[in-house]
């Protein structure tokens, strides 16, 4: 096949065949290449074994693959691997996203013009339809993706989304993550690799039976943004070996004058101020449950704030232990390798002004501008 579909799912025995006859039918009339609709189970305990196997014995074009771990990356990782397809794609199983879109989202990659593919419901032409929560938590951790990770994607939690195989396998053992954070930090990583990323707009229907746990997810995303800005800040992502095979990304490239280590180091703070923000407003939240707002916005700026110093200094720190400390950290030389003829000191000229006013004081202008200069 061309094409291969997965659809991760857990404990969805009520809507998996509907769903999945659905998709299918819509590929038989749509699509003109071979596809394949993988069913990717994460360790349900319900029957969705059970509809798995049936569709996977009654469609010819369905394929079920058991996981014995939950996780929606390692799913993903998993049938991707495995998947001889030249382009890999998933989406979620409640089919939220218009299936009109699925062609515009892996054209690009069928004709080799682009690397990934993602759906997206922030786009201005998109149409969504979900609560405000959603609403406000999405678009909250896009921003925090482009302020702390200089992401230039705009959607990154939107589960309709493609690969090329072949990107797939040098990509995908970079990717750390097994639960959702996995979907953002590929993207991360294929934009420093300078791969180029297709954008569709979406529309979308929010599916209100969702069994997804906001506050959960949106925590381990945060720890996720930490995680990998650290890494980028400290260079311990090896994006070398990423940038090999397909290009490099402009942001990376070491300008003339410019320390190496600065712009990682610009990123870390980065998403420490970002998280730093996120932390204030969860603990003025709490702390006005039982306080005025004067009181808690005065301790929530301290408790973050304190915060926020303890993670800049071991930032810092790690950058140093990394040996990345050759940029304006320590710009100054030793004694042994000051240049010959180079003054130990530097003039100290508002001083050395002071000095001489005071001691000629009363005197011709002329005498003060003979003066020679103090060492």
């Amino acid at each position: 096949p061309v094409l291969d579909v997965v659809i991760p799912v857990y404990n969805e025995e009520a809507d998996l065949e509907r769903c999945v006859r659905r998709l299918h039918d819509h590929l038989s009339r749509t699509f003109p290449y071979r596809f394949r609709i993988t069913i990717a189970d994460n360790a349900s305990t319900d029957r969705t074994p059970h509809v798995a196997a049936y569709l996977d014995d009654t469609v010819e074009e369905v394929t079920a693959v058991r996981l014995e771990q939950k996780g929606r990356g390692r799913a993903l990782r998993t049938v991707w691997t495995l998947s001889e397809a030249p382009v890999l794609a998933y989406m979620d199983v409640d089919l939220s996203t218009d299936l009109n879109a699925l062609l515009p989202l892996v054209a690009p990659l069928i004709s080799g013009h682009s690397d990934l593919a993602i759906g997206s419901r922030l786009s201005r032409s998109s149409r969504v339809v979900r609560g405000t929560k959603r609403e406000f938590i999405s678009r909250a951790y896009n921003l925090i993706l482009r302020g702390s990770l200089a992401a230039r994607f705009s959607d990154a939690q939107c589960g309709f989304k493609a690969i090329r195989k072949d990107v797939a396998e040098r990509l995908l053992p970079m990717v750390e993550d097994t639960g959702w954070f996995f979907d953002t930090e590929m993207l991360v990583l294929a934009e420093r690799a300078g791969l180029r990323i297709h954008e569709v707009p979406v529309d979308w229907v929010d599916d209100p039976n969702s069994t997804v746990h906001i506050v959960k997810t949106a925590t381990d995303d945060l720890k996720g943004v930490w995680r990998v800005g650290r890494a980028l800040a400290t260079g311990a992502l090896p994006l070398d070996r990423l940038r090999r095979p397909f290009g490099d990304d402009p942001r990376d490239r070491e300008l003339s004058g410019v320390p190496g280590g600065l712009a990682r180091q610009l990123v870390g703070f980065c998403v420490v101020g970002g998280l730093s923000t996120l932390v204030y407003l969860a603990l003025y939240t709490l702390f006005r449950l039982g306080t005025g707002p004067q009181v808690a916005n005065a301790l929530a700026l301290l408790l973050s704030a304190l915060g926020n110093t303890a993670a800049n200094r071991r930032l810092t720190s790690a950058y140093a232990r990394d040996g990345h400390r050759t940029g304006p950290l320590r710009h100054r030389p030793r004694a042994d390798q000051r240049l010959p003829g180079r003054p130990r000191h530097r003039p100290r000229l508002p001083l050395a002004r002071h000095r001489t006013g005071r001691a000629h004081r009363g005197q011709p202008r002329r005498d003060r501008t003979a003066l020679p200069a103090l060492p």
